[in-house]
């Protein structure tokens, strides 16, 4: 695996389809939960920040953290999945029903997938999360005398690596599976609607020229492909709209 930059987060997005395709999860999932979805000023609001640890350990948190920080990497390109918080998006996706795969069908046989069939792993987000992380902290630990956080920049991106390249494996899960999943996330964490707790003061939108989920765009239908100067605005707003 060579050094994974925003630029190349950006063309995996475009080759999705949409530059908007990371908030898809959240689009898809959220309001399939239990019970009553969201209202405003009623139940478990989203709120923007990093806010209490929903689903990972603190050992588990440092570990996501580490390892989305060498996914999307801090430089003099811009900021990076630590500054955009992508660890937050995570930790929030795995304490609610996309963690545990309720909507999914999660029942056996289990038989080895293709690329094509997409999400094919017998544990739920959140369970393949755990089981790997603490797989990867032992794996560390015995090769390196350190958990994965601790470790250097070279020593993690070269992990990291053996992980894609499956040329690391675990015994209880897919550790290319995981890897997979966990760069998906950590896109849909920096590129998601801040409400969601990643994309930190929109710095994945002010990356890629994206001005937010705005009403409409009538003014700038005949843009003619120019860039849209605009300073972008999520859900809730922006931090200039909240004084009084």
């Amino acid at each position: 695996m060579t050094s994974f930059t925003r630029r190349q987060a950006v063309r995996l997005l475009l080759l999705a389809g949409t530059a908007l395709a990371a908030p898809r999860l959240m689009a898809r999932e959220y309001g399939q939960g239990e019970g009553t979805p969201w209202a405003p000023m009623s139940g478990d609001v989203p709120h923007h920040g990093t806010g209490e640890e929903r689903f990972l350990g603190p050992a588990e948190h440092a570990a996501v953290a580490a390892i989305c920080a060498r996914l999307i990497p801090s430089d003099e390109d811009g900021a990076g999945a630590a500054e955009a918080d992508v660890v937050t998006f995570i930790d929030r996706q795995l304490a609610g029903f996309y963690g545990r795969g309720q909507n999914w069908y999660m029942k056996g046989p289990f038989g080895e997938g293709t690329s094509t069939q997409g999400y094919q792993s017998e544990h739920p987000p959140a369970m393949l999360y755990r089981l790997t992380l603490a797989e990867l902290d032992a794996y560390c630990r015995a090769e390196h005398g350190a958990p994965f956080a601790e470790l250097g920049a070279d020593d993690q991106d070269a992990i990291l690596a053996g992980l894609e390249d499956e040329e690391i494996e675990f015994d209880r899960v897919s550790a290319k599976t995981f890897f997979d999943l966990i760069l998906e996330n950590a896109i849909e964490g920096f590129f998601a609607d801040p409400i969601y707790g990643g994309n930190r003061d929109m710095v994945g939108w002010r990356y890629v020229g994206f001005p937010g989920t705005r009403y409409d765009y009538r003014d700038f239908i005949n843009h003619n492909g120019a860039a849209i100067v605009l300073e972008p605005v999520g859900l809730s707003g922006r931090p200039g709209w909240s004084g009084p």
